[in-house]
């Protein structure tokens, strides 16, 4: 029996890891690999003892090399690709809309759709040997699915540069340019992303959830209707038992105790 092509561990904590487990295909996106993530993705967002997931690759040469141009070439008829693409975009659009944060743990390479993967999770940790590249150019395929999270995590020109080049960017560009929240030495990335989690695991999950949930609606809305919209989240999250209860604790000087609901 083959081995399982994304591996799913659940800590007493609420941490949830999925591991891409293609390492011998420096973890590639098969069409296989992308439906167990788009069902575990589905499967998390309804788990009320899930707070935090993190996504990471096997093995220590690749977090992630894009798709499996192997399946691709094998298949390159209309409606396998569209089916393909959109499959992969679904599983980006996923982790946006999710309402946990997800975490990426870059090590090795991320390239194309696996740099994609970085840009669209909420938040990531590379290790200081990480290199970043949308390198589908250089085979003559356009990053274009890629670019739409990564020109929403850099800025314009320097994301151009990499879709143009498809030249590889290392961990400490990366982090200037804002694709990554911090670089450390390769033996501290467990511990950077372990710190990482506890940072949002005493939070109360349906703040987290309202807040992420409303951060990138408003990034796509004009300045007026950005604050008209979230005028009414932060209402409702005024209103809300997780606010009452932080405020309480507040007053009385303690730690909070979020409700059950909350989590």
């Amino acid at each position: 029996m083959s081995e399982a092509v994304l591996l799913r561990e659940d800590r007493t904590d609420g941490v949830v890891l999925l591991t891409l487990n293609r390492p011998r295909a420096y973890n590639s996106l098969s069409r296989e690999l992308l439906r167990r993530l788009e069902e575990e993705l589905a499967a998390l967002a309804e788990d009320p003892r899930a707070r935090v997931i993190v996504v990471r690759g096997a093995g220590e040469r690749a977090f992630c090399s894009g798709h499996d141009l192997k399946e691709m070439g094998a298949e390159r008829r209309y409606e396998a690709l569209r089916s393909l693409f959109a499959l992969c975009s679904r599983v980006m659009t996923a982790i946006t809309r999710h309402p946990l944060p997800v975490i990426a743990r870059v090590q090795g390479i991320a390239t194309a759709a696996g740099c994609q993967l970085v840009a669209a999770c909420d938040l990531a940790v590379a290790s200081e040997d990480a290199r970043f590249a949308t390198s589908g150019v250089k085979y003559g395929l356009f990053c274009s699915t890629p670019m739409v999270a990564l020109s929403r995590n850099i800025p314009r020109k320097a994301v151009m540069e990499m879709l143009l080049s498809g030249d590889f960017i290392d961990a400490r560009e990366a982090h200037r340019l804002g694709l990554v929240n911090r670089v450390v030495p390769a033996a501290e990335l467990d511990r950077a992303v372990e710190e990482l989690c506890a940072r949002l695991l005493d939070k109360p999950r349906d703040v987290l959830a309202l807040g992420k949930r409303a951060f990138y609606r408003q990034l796509e809305m004009p300045l007026e209707e950005a604050y008209a919209f979230t005028t009414e989240v932060i209402v409702e999250n005024a209103l809300g038992a997780s606010f009452e209860e932080g405020l309480r604790a507040f007053l009385e000087k303690r730690s909070p105790r979020w409700p059950q609901a909350a989590e």
